[in-house]
């Protein structure tokens, strides 16, 4: 066990942080917007929208990575670390966007209408107002996104595959160690994933503890 964790190969958690954090970026960026409108929006397609958005949640990783593979495959990015990185971003969509999109929605709507009768437009009142009143929101998608992507196994199998610093990530290189029976790094590799993923969760849980108890004393 000793000799194991000393020649412990880290290169695959640093590929999975790193793949997490630009996932997350991405994400993020992409669907502020899209949370603020499914938010504020009362089209009737909305229910689309927000059902096309939620479709990763339900859909088999093994089906999402299927049509994926089939699009990667017109334009060269299957078994590639930018594959795995739009691969992702599909696949953890819902997971930054409803987050945020709750949070918009319990947003004191006193509050965004005096930001409009100001002159403020949707986007400054979003970005000044909105964002920094969603505090707990905001922390909520960006750590569920990161540890979700941490996790992700079957649409990075299929996408990436596993090339040693350019697509094997942690999740892939758990299976391999069960697959030729290295239960030992199997178990030192699922034991670390499991803390990551408590530490995190943890940590979303005190934040938003810590924010009911400062709003309920004001």
């Amino acid at each position: 066990m000793i000799e194991t964790l000393i020649n412990l190969d880290l290169a695959p958690f640093l590929l999975s942080f790193k793949l997490a954090g630009l996932t997350t970026l991405i994400l993020f960026i992409l669907s502020l917007p899209l949370a603020w409108y499914l938010s504020q929006s009362k089209s009737k397609a909305k229910p689309f929208l927000e059902a096309i958005t939620a479709l990763p949640i339900v859909l088999p990783p093994s089906v999402l990575g299927f049509y994926i593979l089939i699009v990667f495959t017109e334009v060269d990015l299957n078994f590639s670390f930018v594959g795995l990185v739009i691969a992702s971003c599909f696949y953890s969509l819902p997971f930054m966007v409803q987050p945020l999109q709750g949070g918009f929605e319990t947003l004191n709507k006193n509050m965004l209408e005096a930001s409009y009768i100001s002159g403020k437009n949707q986007w400054v009142t979003l970005l000044k107002v909105a964002v920094p009143n969603s505090k707990p929101a905001l922390l909520t998608a960006l750590i569920i996104t990161f540890a979700h992507t941490v996790g992700e196994f079957g649409v990075v199998l299929m996408i990436g595959g596993s090339i040693p610093n350019e697509t094997k990530v942690a999740s892939i290189a758990i299976y391999e160690m069960v697959e030729i029976m290295d239960y030992t790094t199997a178990h030192i590799y699922s034991g670390i994933m499991v803390l990551i993923s408590f530490l995190v969760l943890l940590s979303v849980y005190i934040f938003n503890h810590t924010q009911k108890k400062i709003g309920g004393f004001h």
